[in-house]
């Protein structure tokens, strides 16, 4: 397996798949998973000759189970730890929900100072600050939060059957598809992390204002979100997003899921590839 090890001394693992000369694109992923949530991007993209890369975030899937330093800033400096070792230029970067969080942060800090970052994608992602707050009143209240570190530690693995099974696909909706593969797969992907990573991150991702970061990223940024997500709502995540970047277009879809990176993975990936090639 590859590494890439950052200046505090964590290993961080990498996936680099597709031609090394090719515009490289670079996905992070949420909040409990691992690069593995991007299997039917890179297989994508990787066929429209791009370069495809992909890491666990610290404590996530593969790389080392720290425990500390589960914020945005070590997230977006773990990225850019990446993205130094394998001297990525040009690069496309694509942020699923936390990931979303740790592409604003990355970008605004790491990739525009370093002239390495072309254009970024937000899906379904947190910024600029999912809690609710006195200047955020439409955010989520505390307590919501703290139901999620509560059921964490009191049962990590049952929480993390009942997040798939639920709300973040969609399959708790009359009508709806259940995939049983899906579900295992989010369960398998969580409980290869760090508890400690998982519960962490829950503040990372509820109480991190990146309303600064957004208003600093002036790549062309493409926002999509699903109009039926029950994990990130959109009325307090993409419509206030695109109101801050300076260069943003906004895509919603009716019905679509917090995960609707995996289970409409065609409609998302077209989407992606038009807004990449403009």
């Amino acid at each position: 397996m590859s590494f890439v090890t950052t200046t505090d001394g964590v290993d961080i693992f990498y996936k680099d798949w597709g031609p090394q000369d090719a515009q490289p694109i670079m996905f992070h992923h949420g909040w409990p998973l691992s690069s593995d949530d991007w299997d039917a991007q890179m297989l994508f993209f990787v066929a429209q000759g791009f370069r495809v890369i992909a890491h666990d975030r610290r404590g996530h899937g593969r790389s080392a189970q720290i425990s500390d330093g589960h914020d945005m800033d070590h997230y977006a400096a773990d990225a850019f730890a990446v993205v130094e070792a394998l001297d990525l230029k040009n690069v496309v970067h694509i942020g699923h929900s936390t990931g979303g969080g740790e592409v604003a942060r990355y970008v605004a800090k790491h990739g525009q100072p370093a002239g390495r970052v072309a254009r970024a994608i937000l899906v379904a992602a947190v910024p600029p600050l999912m809690l609710k707050t006195e200047a955020n009143p439409e955010g989520l209240p505390l307590e919501v939060f703290d139901g999620f570190r509560s059921a964490l530690a009191a049962n990590r693995a049952q929480f993390f059957r009942d997040v798939p099974t639920g709300p973040f696909y969609g399959f708790n909706r009359d009508g709806a598809t259940v995939h049983k593969g899906v579900i295992q797969n989010w369960w398998r992907q969580g409980m290869m992390g760090s508890a400690k990573a998982h519960y962490d991150g829950i503040k990372a991702f509820s109480e991190t204002d990146q309303t600064e970061d957004l208003k600093a990223i002036t790549v062309p940024t493409l926002v999509l979100h699903g109009e039926d997500d029950q994990i990130v709502p959109i009325h307090d995540a993409a419509h206030k997003a695109i109101k801050l970047l300076p260069n943003g277009t906004l895509k919603t879809y009716p019905g679509f899921s917090h995960g609707m990176l995996t289970v409409n993975a065609d409609t998302l990936n077209a989407d992606m590839l038009d807004f990449i090639q403009r």
